[in-house]
């Protein structure tokens, strides 16, 4: 086992809406992932998903409202709510889902990565 130093692991990621994980937490990953532009509409039918800003700021569009969120800030987006980030400009993420959680829910686009691709050591 060895520390995770999240400055050092943002560094390393070098391709926007691709996440990874950092680690395990019992039935829930921890990732981090970069975004900038639009994101795809989707929704987790199943699964909360919890949005942390390292860095940076985004909206969530979430059905019919927009939530800024800036460095420091925590949103959770509740199961079942059709959601999309928006980032203007490069913003550091850190999302806290359970395991079953798919990528891009219940759409696959030329975003979706899959857990495999999720799972690659950075």
């Amino acid at each position: 086992m060895e520390a995770k130093n999240l400055d050092r692991s943002f560094e390393k990621i070098d391709e926007y809406w691709a996440p990874r994980v950092i680690c395990s937490i019992e039935d829930f990953y921890l990732k981090i992932a970069k975004i900038s532009g639009e994101f795809t509409w989707h929704t987790h039918e199943n699964e909360d998903e919890l949005f942390i800003i390292h860095r940076g700021q985004m909206v969530l569009e979430i059905e019919d409202e927009k939530v800024g969120l800036k460095q420091g800030d925590v949103f959770l987006v509740q199961k079942g709510k059709r959601h999309r980030p928006v980032a203007k400009e490069e913003c550091e993420i850190i999302l806290l889902e359970k395991k079953t959680t798919a990528h891009t829910g219940d759409v696959v686009t030329a975003h979706t990565r899959s857990i495999e691709d999720q799972l690659r050591s950075i």
